[in-house]
């Protein structure tokens, strides 16, 4: 009867932490980035660190109660879903002709070498120490340099047109400086009630695993596969968006740095903290 009602909690926290970053935190980023004239790329990179909040909540409370194990088998679950979802969201938006471009298949790329690598620790049992976090860091910084310059050399000059347009679309928006400040407070708040419901959400984790004997490779996998729906939202809500604009390409762009920004942060960003606070707590 105690198993039953934690994986209720653990069901209905869970739950919580998709539907804050499905109707709060990617509504209102994207609405802030709007007031802000931000670029699709930027946007989709924002939106990448915004969905891997969950991650960041579970991998940072089960590395508190010492399942570092659960935290790696969630980020690595996470970025497979995340790159499927993404697959899906082109296809069933007929946009699978727009992955042609160099700089779109080698963001692809990046992310799928991000699944890669935490598969060829786990097979190769790597330990988990301090010392990965630098190298995480420096993965992070040379993934991103490889991206940025991906997109100079092969979109820049094409898409420049379009960004100007949108640019003097929006340059006049009503009421602009109060929104941003309105939306980054709405953010802030989201952020907050999904620390508090992550705090909780650690202790359901620890109940199972030490309690009840329940694998931690089967709740890392489902944690990741529940923290990855806010990316489906945010892959297919970019391209709906910029089709409204007939600017499908954008929509494309948005998506897909959204898939490596959040494969990226989860891999190297989320797992460093988890490192981090696993080694402070142990």
């Amino acid at each position: 009867m105690h198993v039953i009602i934690e994986i209720i909690k653990l069901v209905v926290l869970t739950l919580t932490i998709v539907t804050i970053s499905k109707y709060v935190l990617v509504v209102y980023l994207r609405k802030f980035a709007e007031t802000l004239n931000l670029k699709p790329r930027t946007i989709g990179n924002i939106a990448g660190f915004a969905t891997s909040t969950p991650e960041l909540l579970t991998v940072s409370f089960s590395a508190a109660t010492g399942l570092i194990s659960t935290g790696i088998y969630n980020i690595l679950m996470s970025n497979i879903v995340s790159l499927i979802l993404y697959s899906l969201s082109i296809f069933i938006n007929k946009n699978a002709r727009l992955l042609k471009n160099k700089a779109i298949i080698i963001d692809i790329v990046l992310a799928i070498i991000a699944i890669i690598i935490p598969i060829f620790l786990i097979i190769i049992d790597v330990k988990v120490s301090i010392i990965l976090v630098p190298i995480f860091i420096v993965l992070y910084l040379l993934f991103y340099y490889i991206d940025s310059n991906a997109h100079k050399l092969f979109l820049k000059k094409q898409y420049d047109e379009i960004y100007k347009k949108i640019l003097k679309e929006t340059k006049f928006m009503k009421g602009k400086k109060k929104k941003t400040i309105t939306y980054s407070l709405i953010l802030l708040v989201a952020v907050i009630c999904l620390f508090f419901v992550g705090n909780v959400l650690g202790d359901v984790l620890e109940n199972l695993c030490i309690k009840f004997g329940v694998p931690e490779i089967v709740l890392g996998a489902l944690l990741g596969i529940a923290t990855s729906i806010p990316e489906l939202i945010t892959f297919f809500e970019a391209q709906r968006y910029h089709k409204k604009g007939k600017n499908t390409e954008l929509g494309v762009i948005e998506a897909t740095n959204n898939l490596l920004s959040a494969n990226l942060t989860c891999l190297f960003i989320v797992q460093s903290v988890g490192i981090i606070i696993y080694s402070i707590f142990r």
